[in-house]
């Protein structure tokens, strides 16, 4: 069985301290620190990822360049060419103990929109495990969503909960687009 394989460019998008690099943290080292520490500019990781049934002819195997920004919206404006060209999906973060974060979501979203024109997007309301302090409900979360044909999750980069399956899914929804595109001929 042949194994294909492709690289995609992934941005974590969302406001300062939502947890960004504690998602990327978690996804890539399986581990998680809760000293909070700004990113400054950009930080980029790999992983590598199967995708099953996408390609008929076997597995697909998927090099994720995962990029993470600083959350300041003056740097997204000075650094969004550099920063979304060539990407090929979005984890849109919000902190589900902030509603603001969610609401923020559209300005960072139409950011990469305007370099990369639409790609796919996963929602990720994030630090659920603190359960006592979360402000954003799952109807919340559909809304964002739906506006953007998008899935989302409820994460914690703490526990694990839900990390792998955001990036996993996002990177099979990818390969998908990429592969379904490669079937129809262009014009």
């Amino acid at each position: 069985m042949e194994v294909r394989r492709m690289k995609v460019k992934v941005c974590l998008v969302g406001e300062a301290a939502v947890g960004k690099t504690s998602l990327i943290r978690r996804f890539v080292l399986d581990n998680f620190d809760d000293k909070y520490i700004q990113t400054l500019g950009t930080k980029v990781s790999k992983k590598e990822l199967t995708a099953g049934s996408i390609d008929p002819s076997g597995s697909m195997k998927i090099d994720m360049t995962i990029w993470d920004i600083m959350g300041q919206k003056g740097f997204r404006e000075l650094l969004k060419e550099a920063y979304f060209y060539g990407a090929k999906g979005i984890l849109a973060v919000c902190d589900s103990t902030r509603k603001k974060t969610l609401e923020d979501l559209d300005d960072w979203i139409e950011g990469v929109y305007s370099v990369t024109g639409k790609i796919p997007i996963e929602f990720l309301a994030n630090k659920v495990d603190l359960k006592d302090q979360v402000q954003i409900t799952e109807d919340d979360m559909v809304q964002a969503a739906k506006a953007y044909d998008s899935p989302f999750h409820f994460t914690s980069a703490k526990t694990g909960v839900s990390v792998e399956l955001a990036f996993q899914s996002l990177a099979e929804r990818i390969a998908k687009e990429r592969f379904t595109h490669k079937l129809v001929p262009e014009e």
